[in-house]
């Protein structure tokens, strides 16, 4: 989400929901009362608010078309589509902190075991979209042709987050390729991670 923000070129307040620190401050009453899932991010606009990443792109989108984030023809914007959900759908999902929590708590998982799931899982998703974007044609300088886009935000976000957990992104030369052309485009640099007021040193 904050990278699409960045995309548009639109300003917003930045507020901090820390996912560890006193249990995760998500599960606060304040935050359970904007968002119920108890997940990041959520956006707030004139009293709303908007929950899922990719729910709110698609709003950005759609209220902000200017850059566009997605294709112009129908077919490419199923295409993107289909890349970004494959990693925030199949592949981010089974990495987040609630699960790989409740494999360590309740599932009784050691770190060998937590390595071995990420790795599978975030390997096979990886593995996926590689040969996508590496054997299709509209692959170009980005996910889809030479603009960056809704995938390529996507793609940004869980090569980080893969890097994060200890995942070896070597296997995969068309995905760091695309990462690394976006790492140099000043909307990735300044919505990064370690860039934020609450980054942790």
């Amino acid at each position: 989400m904050r990278l699409a923000l960045e995309f548009k070129g639109l300003s917003y307040e930045y507020v901090p929901v820390h996912l560890v620190r006193e249990g995760g401050t998500q599960f606060s009453p304040s935050y359970r009362r904007l968002n119920p899932q108890s997940r990041v991010p959520t956006l707030e606009v004139a009293g709303r608010a908007l929950t899922q990443s990719m729910a709110i792109m698609e709003w950005l989108e759609e209220t902000h078309p200017d850059p566009p984030l997605l294709p112009a023809d129908a077919f490419g914007r199923a295409r993107v589509r289909s890349l970004a959900l494959l990693l925030v759908a199949d592949v981010q999902p089974l990495q987040n902190l609630a699960v790989t929590k409740y494999l360590k708590e309740v599932v009784g998982a050691g770190e060998s075991a937590l390595r071995n799931w990420l790795g599978e899982w975030v390997g096979r998703g990886m593995g996926a979209l590689e040969v996508r974007l590496a054997t299709e044609t509209d692959t170009g300088l980005f996910c889809h042709g030479d603009r960056p886009g809704l995938a390529d935000l996507c793609l940004v976000a869980q090569c980080y987050a893969a890097r994060r957990v200890g995942v070896d992104l070597g296997r995969y030369p068309t995905i760091l390729r695309i990462d690394a052309r976006c790492a140099e485009l000043p909307e990735v640099l300044r919505a990064a991670p370690e860039r934020q007021p609450d980054a942790e040193g």
